[in-house]
């Protein structure tokens, strides 16, 4: 699908499909963003080339699952960028990578599927911000993109929490593969956000022929966008590191409830040893023991045995082992 959003030099809006570039490229001004959702590859790469995009930005968009990036060439700056499709609080997620071919007087977004970000500015402030200047529609993308992934992240840290409770009151196998499932997730997007605070710490800190930091407008909305996404940044470690104490705590609480367990056994180990002895030596079966002819050894022996008990017991308690 090709989808088209003109602006005229007079200001006035078209919108439309792939006829209306012809009419663009034959106006002296006016700027133009072009959509592109699942289109094949070979006619993607026919309308970049008669935009003038360079061989190698083609490729990188064409690749899959390349890092994001940004790059400049001659006649415009390639973005790409890891949008989504899908997201829940669960932290499931569908990435798509995401192309900006980026010239003074156009945008070009290339994406396989639906992506949400683009769908809301399309049909919304679109043709606000593509008068301005198409970066102003580029980064609003991003900025849009991010907020859905943080809309996400501040549900899954309620979910989070509850987990946190759960897992104290009531600790679970079950429990622990949810956090160890959640922790994989955040790690796949701590990667990710770490690439685009790289691309935005990029835009703040070089001038790009087609990002320039001159503009007062295009700074804040780079600097808007760089925030947004060091939050999300910020965000994924806080929660990283939040699953990691409570994996360490489970563990934990695990190992003393073991050890719990096991200082008893051992209590009840060592009250048996010497009672388990003396019931050894008497079941010998030699013929001259003098404690077997008498009247009240049976008694004597269960007395001392009993006595050994009860004073282990009472040393254990003394020294709170038990």
């Amino acid at each position: 699908m090709i989808r088209t959003r003109w602006l005229d030099g007079e200001g006035q809006e078209h919108l439309g499909g792939e006829e209306l570039i012809a009419t663009w490229q034959a106006a002296p001004q006016g700027h133009i963003w072009i959509d592109m959702q699942g289109e094949p590859i070979a006619r993607e790469r026919e309308l970049l080339e008669a935009f003038g995009c360079h061989p190698m930005a083609i490729e990188d968009a064409h690749r899959e699952r390349h890092p994001p990036k940004i790059e400049e060439f001659e006649n415009h700056t390639l973005i790409l960028y890891r949008g989504i499709s899908a997201f829940d609080a669960e932290l499931n997620y569908t990435p798509q990578q995401m192309a900006f071919f980026l010239g003074e007087r156009f945008l070009i977004t290339l994406h396989p599927g639906k992506a949400l970000s683009i769908d809301r500015l399309f049909d919304a402030e679109g043709g606000v911000l593509l008068r301005r200047s198409p970066e102003h529609v580029a980064l609003r993308v991003m900025y849009l993109s991010a907020g859905y992934y943080l809309d996400s992240l501040l549900e899954f840290e309620n979910a989070l929490s509850d987990l946190e409770d759960a897992l104290l009151d009531d600790g679970s196998d079950a429990l622990m593969r949810r956090i160890i499932a959640y922790r994989s997730r955040l790690v796949k997007m701590r990667r990710v956000f770490n690439y685009h605070v790289g691309i935005t710490q990029d835009l703040t800190a070089y001038d790009y022929s087609h990002l320039p930091r001159g503009n007062e407008d295009t700074f804040h909305a780079i600097n808007d966008v760089h925030e947004r996404f060091e939050r999300l940044h910020s965000l994924t470690q806080m929660y990283y590191d939040i699953c990691g104490d409570l994996i360490d705590g489970y563990i934990s609480l695990s190992s003393h409830q073991l050890n719990l367990t096991m200082r008893v056994l051992t209590v009840i180990t060592a009250i048996f040893v010497p009672l388990t002895f003396i019931a050894g030596i008497y079941g010998m079966n030699f013929a001259h023991m003098p404690e077997l002819a008498y009247r009240y050894g049976y008694f004597v022996v269960l007395a001392v045995m009993l006595a050994i008990g009860v004073s282990l017991l009472w040393l254990f308690r003394r020294k709170h082992w038990l």
